[in-house]
Formats: C-alpha cells, structure tokens, sequence
C-alpha cells in the first residue's frame, strides 16, 4: 500500500512523521511523507527552533505528485499535528484529490489537539476545523479522550458519556473511532484503555499503565492502526496489534530510561509484538 502521511517532523526525537513513518514502513506500507512542520525537537522540552511550514507548500507537493500521475496509486491519507489551520485547508485538499484519483482511498484523521495533562495546545482555529471540516471527510479518527470531547462537544466522563460521544462523531463522518487513553471511573489507577467503534461493533482493551511519558506515542499508535486496518485488519484486531505494539517500544523506552521513545531499537515490536493484549467486545 501507498500511503501519504501529512504531519509533523522534528530533528531529535519520534513525533509526527518521525514516529509514524517507520511503523507503517515495518508493516509493509510504502510511505510518501510530507511535513507540516520541521522543529529540532517536539515542543515538549519547553524549548525548539525551526518553523512552520505553510499551506502553499503542502499544495505545492501534492500538485507535483499529482503531476507525476501517482496519486491514482495512494491507498490512504493520513494526517496529524497541523500547524496552523490553513495548512488543515491544504490537507483536506490534498485528501480530496487523492479520492478524486482513487476513490477507494481511505483518510485517516489523528485530531491533533490537546490531552488531559496539558490542556488545548494547538494555534487558534485548528479545534474547530478538526470538528467541522475534517471528521466529514476522515473515514478513520483517533482521539484521545480529551480530544473525543472537543470533536463531540460533550463529556467523556463516563462510559456511557464516551459511548455517545463516539456515536456524535460518528454523525459527523469517519465509520471508525479509535479512542485512545481512557480513564473512567472503572479504569484502575494501574492501567489505561483503548476502544474501537465501527459498523461491525465496539471493542475495548486494558494494559497496564507504565510510569514514562513519552511524547509521540498517540502518533506512533495512529499509524500502526491505520497500517493494520490497510492490510485488512478488522478494527478490534487492528487495535489489538497496534496498542499491543506500541506497548512493547514503552516498555523497552522504560528500560532504557529514555525521554524519547525507543522506536528505532523496539522496531521488531511492531511486525511481532511481544505482548499482546485482546480486544474484547463491550
């Protein structure tokens, strides 16, 4: 499969396209990467250099592949921390002549915009494009449960307050939601869930919650959900594998003491996870 990967990059450290493109690169995907930005480092050190990239750039990439007549060839879009929301405007562009080109193409959405510790952390006017543009053209999302909220516009306190917000964004378009980082008041305080909504069911998943806090792990799992959805995957087995995955290279990024996550030494976790944790229907 080809897939066109439109998001982040920075120089040290796996975030964005420096998390997502290997992953998808081990399960086989060819990956066109394109960067919505390039910083030395992701913004979590509280210090970084580079820039945004601006939306006449990410058209000008995708208009030259158009021109070398591959877009017909691309499987799947899939899009991640925007930088700025008219740079969103380009991405949905490019989404929509990709499906022009090749109509099976599927678009997968990771929502970019905040989490629970930290609060909304993207510019001005990427929320509200993420709730009103993108989710009508996104075939796949995967919030995370602060970013659920936001897509949904109500709360996700509960399970039953997560199952309708999930119901809401399905309204809104993508036929899979992949919610990331749950805790509800059954989560134990030593663990953490992941569920899945499609057209076939719900599924949901525990693993154990380890005490590191790597950024780029909701890009890196994104990623490999998608690549395994591709590769034809039901969505429960596709979370299963990728959470399952994703959770190796933490637990191997634990072990090694490591701010950044290991995902260049643990790369065998993701064609062959060492642990792997069930998806159960709920």
């Amino acid at each position: 499969m080809n897939l066109l990967s439109i998001q982040s990059h920075v120089v040290y450290g796996h975030v964005g396209n420096s998390a997502a493109v290997l992953p998808l690169q081990r399960l086989g995907h060819e990956v066109w990467p394109i960067h919505t930005v390039q910083f030395s480092n992701h913004t979590g050190y509280g210090g970084f250099r580079g820039r945004v990239f601006d939306a006449e750039m990410i058209h000008a990439a995708i208009l030259g592949l158009e021109e070398r007549g591959v877009l017909q060839g691309c499987d799947g879009v899939l899009s991640g921390y925007l930088g700025s929301a008219e740079i969103g405007e380009a991405i949905l562009d490019a989404v929509a002549r990709v499906k022009r080109h090749n109509p099976k193409a599927l678009y997968c959405c990771d929502p970019v915009i905040g989490n629970a510790a930290r609060g909304v952390f993207v510019r001005a006017g990427i929320a509200e494009l993420l709730r009103d543009r993108a989710l009508a053209q996104a075939d796949i999302v995967t919030p995370n449960q602060f970013e659920l909220a936001h897509l949904s516009g109500g709360s996700t306190s509960t399970l039953a307050e997560v199952r309708a917000a999930v119901d809401a964004v399905h309204a809104r378009g993508p036929g899979v939601v992949l919610v990331t980082s749950l805790r509800l008041p059954e989560t134990p305080a030593d663990a953490i869930d992941v569920m899945v909504s499609d057209a076939h069911g719900r599924w949901r998943l525990r693993t154990p919650l380890l005490p590191i806090a790597a950024d780029g792990a909701g890009d890196a799992v994104a990623a490999l959900f998608f690549g395994h959805l591709l590769r034809g995957a039901s969505a429960g087995d596709a979370m299963s594998l990728s959470v399952s995955s994703l959770f190796g290279v933490l637990e191997r990024t634990r072990q090694a003491g490591s701010r950044e996550m290991a995902l260049v030494a643990a790369q065998d976790e993701f064609v062959a996870p060492s642990r792997i944790f069930e998806a159960k229907p709920f």
